[in-house]
């Protein structure tokens, strides 16, 4: 049966952010509202935020106080019983969705964010479960109801993609993602090895939180190199006649940002300094917090001990997350996007 929904409102702390919610529109109807743009923006947003609480918890409660009447007037009708269970089950993960909710309450977790995927050693083996992650993860955002454009890709020489990076916009995208970060492991009898060897393939995922507008991050220009390119696309073809791409290095912590995906040089400068601040801040808050080991630690190589999940389609069919030991067998599931599993474990295991 499903919790008390009333202990549940003191968890989930639905009665303050009620409250918070009223003083806060208060603001918004007064006349000087818009004189301060930025604190304007911050406002809605948190509003939002916190309407994405009360709202789901509201819908249960309505919900469960009806079921509790349709079940006392069943007369244990074991039809209508057992319809009833079913809907007190769909309840029942509502509630699980909002305790799971309850644990991203770090201060970048809320926040849209940049997932890159770069193929490891291997070859094609490797680009081609580039693509296979790729498209996880594509799914899993579109599951997720969030905007997805891809920022820049390079396709591998025969198949797969050597990189690709993604801006995922939608509430709490790196908070769910940031699980991902690490390299994952694909053994598999390899589709390109006409001996139908088994193979070994790598590749690593990053993520990174999109700061706001309102947060002032900076970065002096003699701390840059900006390096221009032509953008590529699959098969040595160009997407244009022009160096476009850009790509910009942060020599004090050597990060490297990369972006192709406009035509416009200006554009692709100002989406690599928008990714460029977005990390900046990210080490700044995980410094801060000293949790550097609990939101991912640091970048490890592409190689053997590194991975932080494995995916085995051959001898047998298991996936496993080294950290916190969650596995499955439902390899197509998790292929197509359904990584929820993995990403709650994490969760659970390091909030």
């Amino acid at each position: 049966m499903i919790k008390e929904l009333k202990k549940c409102g003191g968890f989930f702390d639905v009665s303050k952010k009620e409250m918070k919610i009223k003083e806060l529109e208060e603001l918004v109807s007064k006349e000087d509202f818009w004189e301060d743009q930025k604190k304007a923006r911050s406002i809605l947003k948190e509003i939002n935020i916190l309407k994405s609480w009360v709202k789901p918890y509201r819908e249960i409660e309505k919900n469960f106080s009806a079921l509790k009447e349709f079940i006392l007037e069943s007369k244990n009708d074991q039809s209508l019983l057992e319809d009833l269970s079913k809907e007190l089950f769909l309840l029942e993960e509502k509630v699980s969705n909002l305790e799971i909710k309850k644990m991203l309450n770090g201060e970048l977790d809320d926040k849209s964010c940049f997932l890159s995927i770069n193929s490891g050693a291997g070859g094609t083996e490797s680009c081609d479960w580039a693509e296979m992650l790729a498209r996880m993860y594509e799914r899993y955002a579109s599951r997720k109801k969030w905007k997805m454009s891809v920022i820049e890709k390079v396709s591998g020489d025969v198949a797969g993609i050597k990189s690709i990076t993604y801006k995922f916009e939608g509430d709490f995208a790196y908070g769910l993602t940031k699980s991902e970060k690490g390299v994952h492991r694909l053994i598999r009898i390899s589709p390109f090895d006409a001996s139908k060897r088994r193979h070994t393939s790598f590749a690593s995922v990053d993520v990174s939180p999109i700061i706001d507008e309102d947060i002032d991050i900076e970065i002096k220009p003699e701390e840059i190199r900006v390096d221009t390119f032509r953008a590529s696309g699959a098969g040595g073809q160009h997407v244009n006649v022009t160096d476009s791409a850009v790509r910009i290095t942060h020599i004090p912590t050597n990060i490297v940002v990369t972006s192709q995906s406009e035509r416009s040089q200006v554009q692709n400068k100002e989406t690599c300094l928008e990714m460029l601040k977005s990390k900046l801040y990210e080490r700044e808050v995980l410094q801060r917090e000293e949790k550097l080991s609990k939101i991912g630690g640091e970048k490890k190589k592409i190689e053997w001990g590194s991975q932080i999940r494995s995916y085995i389609l051959q001898p047998y069919r298991l996936i496993k997350d080294n950290r916190t030991k969650m596995e499955t067998s439902n390899i197509e599931g998790v292929l197509d996007g359904d990584i929820d599993e993995f990403v709650n474990a994490y969760l659970k295991e390091f909030s």
